[in-house]
């Protein structure tokens, strides 16, 4: 069983952190190969709530090698708060146990602060970015004058670097009225991190390639999800980053030959934070409902940002073409507990775009804002299924449900989550 994937099939917060959870125990590594502290997973482990947006969810297991790969974007201050906050609960997280590839670019300041100009200058066309700087970061990786983490192995090389860095996006910076960057202050909060993070930094392809040529379980984790892909994503109200399958090769430098399960996460209905696309959102108390009143951390509201995820029914379009994006070989649905107390369920099952029946998603944002989804309706079922542990003993009307995602998807659900705990997975035999 040498690699197992674990990628979002929806527009991410789909609840990756509870599959990877789920697998990580028995892995050797567990990888991220893309996104930045935009990126949120939480973990609820009895009493304690883990909000991870860097380190994978595998930290929480403490045979695994967690590892940040060269596709990731990394903003060294954040990375030092998480681990902190992350030990303080008690988790270890040496060099042994966190690797940091030399390849993976940096978040500057500098990054940060045009990433809020742009956004500002772009007004009511503005795309929902978290302002993390990720963009901008990504941006400069392409353009061929990003900082890599490896130059933070010299630190006096990196201190100029980021000095150069700020002082040519405060030229830019000043002239949408944004604070300017303090250039002194900043590079030696970063001076003072990459002195901390430089133990960790290491050629994690190797360290991936070896211990796969060994057979060892690699467990990779996804950021964001499939329809937020820079390339299959509803452009431009997309991520920066690949966030499919081809994505994780590239983002972590391993070849194909190792993967033997490409896992979806999707939730049983749909949700989107931010602008762009959304074919079956609901704006009215249906949507209230599944959002939740924010009062705890399982309902609708953006581990990253706070802010409050759109929400509508299931999207089998949608999700049919994750299935066949990322060459998905099971589904594992999340927050099946939500749907309880429903008369009645709606999946898009195709959209009508001018008068017509599609059944794949239309490639420009025009079409896919006039697409009007086809529904079919299902029972629903009124008993609360949080506390069910076994497929079997779900109300019949769950079952049907969940068994007309795997039809639609083509592919077989393998895990079912009903509830934020550990314990509250369905594995289905």
């Amino acid at each position: 069983m040498p690699v197992t994937m674990v990628l979002g099939a929806q527009w991410g917060d789909e609840g990756k952190g509870r599959a990877v959870d789920a697998l990580a125990s028995k892995a050797d590594i567990v990888a991220r190969f893309a996104g930045g502290d935009n990126a949120g997973h939480t973990v609820n482990v009895g009493s304690e709530i883990f909000k991870l947006h860097l380190l994978p969810s595998g930290i929480l297991h403490n045979q695994a090698i967690c590892v940040l790969g060269n596709g990731m974007v990394i903003n060294p201050i954040k990375l030092l708060e998480e681990i902190d906050n992350i030990r303080a609960l008690g988790v270890e997280i040496t060099p042994e146990r966190l690797a940091i590839s030399t390849r993976a670019h940096i978040i500057s300041p500098a990054h940060i602060g045009l990433d809020t100009a742009k956004e500002k200058a772009r007004g009511d066309k503005a795309l929902g970015t978290t302002l993390r700087g990720i963009g901008p970061t990504y941006l400069d990786k392409t353009g061929r004058k990003g900082i890599r983490t490896a130059e933070m192995l010299d630190i006096e090389k990196f201190a100029e670097l980021l000095q150069e860095t700020i002082a040519s996006a405060n030229e830019v910076i000043i002239e949408h009225g944004v604070e300017l960057i303090d250039v002194e202050k900043n590079v030696q909060a970063y001076v003072d991190a990459a002195e901390r993070l430089r133990p960790f930094i290491q050629d994690t392809m190797i360290i991936l390639n070896e211990r796969l040529e060994k057979d060892k379980f690699v467990l990779i984790e996804g950021a964001q999800g499939t329809l937020l892909d820079v390339d299959h994503g509803s452009y431009p109200y997309v991520t920066s980053s690949s966030t499919t399958s081809g994505g994780a090769l590239a983002g972590l430098g391993i070849g194909p030959k190792y993967v033997d399960r490409v896992i979806g996460v999707a939730k049983a209905f749909c949700t989107r934070v931010g602008a762009g696309p959304l074919p079956t959102e609901l704006n009215d108390e249906i949507a209230e409902r599944l959002r939740g009143t924010g009062e705890n951390f399982w309902d609708e509201f953006g581990t990253t940002t706070g802010r409050p995820r759109r929400c509508g029914w299931l999207d089998a379009v949608m999700l049919r073409y994750a299935v066949r994006l990322n060459g998905l070989t099971e589904l594992t649905v999340t927050k099946l507990d939500i749907l309880s107390g429903f008369d009645e369920l709606k999946i898009a099952v195709g959209y009508t775009l001018d008068g017509k029946r599609i059944d794949t998603p239309p490639t420009t944002n025009d079409e896919l804002e006039r697409c009007l989804p086809i529904y079919e309706t299902l029972a629903g079922w009124q008993e609360d299924v949080s506390q069910i542990t076994v497929y079997d003993d779900l109300p019949q009307s769950a079952r049907d449900y969940v068994n007309r995602i795997a039809e639609l998807a083509h592919v077989p659900v393998k895990m079912i989550s009903v509830g934020p705990e550990r314990d509250q997975l369905i594995h289905v035999e």
